[in-house]
């Protein structure tokens, strides 16, 4: 019997909507990608969160294209609680397929 090793990658620095497209479009099935460690809903509330506009905002924008791939197929969003208030968001890759292709275009598009 064979172990599989699960690799996440955690990125230092905030990931923005971008990098994410170019993860997406260039993953593989079952890579695993943290794209954001926090409270993903108040940390893009004006207000509640810490973030400045600028970053909040960008939070905001890679939120959405998270929640736009998963509706895609293309991956599956999971949430590991680490504490109080402090989530992992994590993106799974899906497999490709026939019908995945024109949304992987689109990533690969806005990557660009």
């Amino acid at each position: 019997m064979t172990t599989a090793t699960i690799t996440t990658i955690r990125p230092k620095a905030p990931l923005t909507e971008i990098q994410f497209c170019a993860w997406v479009a260039q993953a593989l099935p079952g890579d695993r990608l943290e794209y954001h460690r926090g409270f993903l809903v108040l940390d893009t509330f004006p207000g509640l969160s810490k973030l400045g506009d600028n970053e909040r905002t960008e939070l905001a924008l890679l939120g959405k294209r998270a929640f736009w791939t998963e509706g895609q197929g293309l991956v599956h969003l999971v949430q590991e609680r680490l504490g109080p208030d402090l989530f992992s968001y994590l993106a799974i890759a899906r497999p490709k397929t026939r019908g995945t292709n024109e949304a992987v275009t689109q990533l690969a598009a806005v990557a660009a």
